[in-house]
């Protein structure tokens, strides 16, 4: 190994309530994102920008901008070797693929332009496939690359930048898969080794973190990923191939729990993990001089973490928990679906995101209803005073104290009393009392408070003065709600007392 693996990642998650620090508004353009991008590196210290060709809009000279804007900055900085600027790409399964060959030319064109001006060359050698789930289709990313770098023209001569095979970073993004990862890894190294004679020296593994919660609910999502970091530990033993985990943490605890205040916790919790996404919301709903002291302390602690090995005994015990919790939060979501998505139709737009419909769209599911993407989703739970931490939640933990104690979930779940509670501040038991008699899923979430309270030995509910003013604002939400009127006015302020949109 003879690169710096970045422990700070920041993306382009559209989840900040307030407004960034280098900025007038809240609302931030794609033509803003270039420069984003270079504060990131030069004043928060990050390692690496996710650059998201994903569900979004995207500016396609990023490198031209960058390096014409910053060029001396980035002769101290070489982007590829000390800063990283990597590619989500569109996955063809769910995009149209001629955004992928739009990215794939950035990234050549981007090898040449470094190589004529004098930078450090390639820049951009990795790429994020999203939705991964085979081997199969990493590889054909990969192949479809070299093909296109292969073609020579006068007019386009990808040679001379010298970048003819990508490296790529799998995306695991559901609860199942995030199990099965380390196999569809050690089969992706035996197809490479295969397809192009040699063997990675490394891989970058990605456990998504919001949208398997979104889809599966918040305990089999943690539980998923402590799973998966305990066989990625043996995969490296028995192949020699490093891995280096990334982890899509955000700031509320149901989409990872990751904020300027929750450093130490986050790295203890997710020991093994080697990079953590840093979202809109930690970089800039957070004071600036607490959001530094975080990123270095990050960029500290992550390397040294080790993960946990957990027995097979141990492992069948947590994928029996995993399908009670996930089973008893899908039937809640299924349910109540409907007002999540009136409600998160109407929070704040914080980027040019492809909505869900028309040319370039794609939608989140749950069985048979359509959800909104995890940020919407959260944060029209939050606020709607019913965080969803706490859906399917407290069923699980009644049914691991009936049927095998609560040891080993808190031993692999080392923060779950911590982030109950803190979540559980943003409750609104009024709000929710008001949704039970709406339908009989709301009310199994009200059996779910009940069964965590007894667990926790307290009541949930806000205690601290954000969380009093939250609760008195969602009130105002369901009055309006019931009403039958606008209650668009409410969602900003509250998404600025919890820090976070969702």
């Amino acid at each position: 190994m003879n690169r710096k693996i970045p422990a700070t990642m920041v993306s382009q998650h559209p989840d900040q309530a307030g407004t960034p620090y280098w900025h007038t508004e809240a609302f931030i353009s794609t033509q803003q994102e270039t420069h984003e991008c270079f504060l990131s590196f030069s004043e928060l210290g990050v390692s690496e920008y996710k650059w998201d060709w994903e569900g979004k809009f995207v500016d396609e000279s990023v490198i031209e901008r960058l390096l014409a804007e910053h060029l001396e900055y980035f002769k101290n900085f070489p982007l590829g070797k000390d800063k990283f600027l990597t590619f989500r790409l569109p996955n063809p399964k769910v995009e149209t693929e001629f955004r992928l060959g739009r990215a794939f030319m950035g990234i050549l064109g981007a090898a040449g332009l470094a190589k004529e001006v004098g930078l450090h060359a390639p820049p951009l050698f990795e790429v994020i496939l999203p939705m991964t789930e085979s081997a199969e289709e990493m590889i054909a990313i990969q192949e479809s690359f070299k093909e296109l770098a292969s073609l020579k023209h006068p007019l386009h001569n990808f040679e001379r930048g010298g970048l003819t095979h990508i490296e790529l970073i799998p995306l695991f993004e559901q609860v199942d898969v995030i199990i099965a990862s380390a196999h569809i890894l050690e089969t992706y190294l035996a197809l490479h080794e295969r397809i192009f004679h040699f063997t990675p020296a490394y891989i970058r593994p990605y456990l998504a973190r919001s949208d398997p919660a979104l889809n599966s609910g918040l305990v089999p999502t943690v539980l998923a990923i402590k799973i998966a970091l305990s066989r990625y530990q043996e995969l490296e033993q028995r192949t020699g191939v490093r891995l280096y985990p990334i982890i899509g943490s955000a700031c509320l605890p149901f989409r990872g729990g990751l904020t300027p205040d929750t450093v130490a916790e986050f790295c203890h919790e997710y020991r093994g993990i080697k990079t953590a996404l840093l979202q809109s919301a930690f970089r800039y709903d957070f004071d600036k001089k607490k959001v530094l002291e975080a990123i270095r302390l990050l960029e500290t602690m992550l390397p040294l973490g080790e993960a946990a090995t957990i027995t097979p005994s141990e492992e069948q015990k947590l994928l029996t928990l995993i399908t009670y919790f996930e089973g008893a939060y899908q039937r809640t979501v299924e349910g109540i679906a409907p007002i999540i998505m009136q409600v998160a139709s109407a929070l704040p737009r914080r980027r040019e995101r492809v909505q869900h419909i028309g040319l370039f769209g794609y939608s989140r599911s749950l069985g048979k209803v359509q959800l909104p993407r995890a940020i919407g989703f959260t944060g029209a739970l939050y606020s709607l005073g019913v965080p969803p931490e706490l859906i399917g939640t407290g069923r699980g933990i009644k049914y691991a104290e009936e049927n095998m104690g609560v040891d080993l979930l808190e031993k692999y779940y080392i923060g779950l009393r911590r982030e109950l509670k803190r979540a559980g501040g943003f409750l609104c038991k009024e709000g929710l009392a008001r949704l039970a008699t709406l339908s009989p899923e709301w009310k199994e979430v009200e059996q779910d408070v009940q069964y965590i309270e007894a667990y926790l030995g307290e009541r949930l509910g806000p205690v601290t003065k954000d969380e009093i003013e939250h609760a008195n604002i969602v009130q105002k939400v369901h009055a309006r709600l019931e009403a039958g009127e606008s209650f668009e006015e409410y969602l900003q302020p509250l998404a600025v007392l919890r820090k976070s949109i969702g």
